[in-house]
């Protein structure tokens, strides 16, 4: 009995693993939101770090989280970097491109719990008095990405973090 049970296990561990190198080398997580500012107002809270606590989804998850700012006060070469509990972990990143009022780049480096490098855009689109922010992250998927995969995508992961930042962003830039 003790035998089957441990082939078994064997058996569910090996499909695991194989549907894990099955997944994408890549992955992309991206999701919108029409805010009732005009852009230049909205990319004032994307293009300062300073300013993401106001609105950042994780930002509120470790009220002891260690941050530090480094670089430019905002815009290209601003740099963010934290240190928190398991939920936000550490990472650094860096606006690695602005255009204000249009599109924003931050290269995106988390250290814990598992080591990752990501591209993160901003692209604001003006819509009559409103603009339409569009939130995207695309990156390498690791083998523990993929295997993450297996269970759960990386878009259901991230995707409803990325819809409670833009409902928050929506929320501080229409006051």
């Amino acid at each position: 009995m003790l035998k089957k049970i441990s082939m078994g296990l064997i058996l569910l561990a090996v499909v695991v693993l194989g549907l894990a190198l099955t997944q994408p080398d890549h992955f992309t997580v991206q999701r919108s939101a029409t805010i009732k500012a005009p852009p230049a107002r909205v990319m004032g809270y994307l293009n300062d770090f300073h300013q993401w606590p106001a609105w950042s989804p994780w930002e509120k998850l470790d009220p002891n989280m260690q941050r530090t700012f480094e670089g430019a006060a905002s815009g290209k070469g601003a740099v963010y970097a934290w240190n928190g509990n398991d939920e936000v972990g550490q990472g650094r990143m860096e606006i690695i491109d602005s255009n204000v009022p249009s599109s924003l780049a931050i290269k995106l480096d988390f250290i814990k719990p598992f080591a990752s490098s990501n591209q993160t855009e901003f692209m604001l689109q003006p819509q009559g008095d409103a603009t339409v922010v569009t939130w995207t992250m695309k990156g390498k998927s690791l083998f523990v990405t993929k295997l993450m995969s297996v269970f759960m995508s990386m878009d259901k992961m991230i995707g409803k973090d990325f819809e409670k930042g833009l409902a928050q962003l929506k929320e501080v830039a229409e006051k």
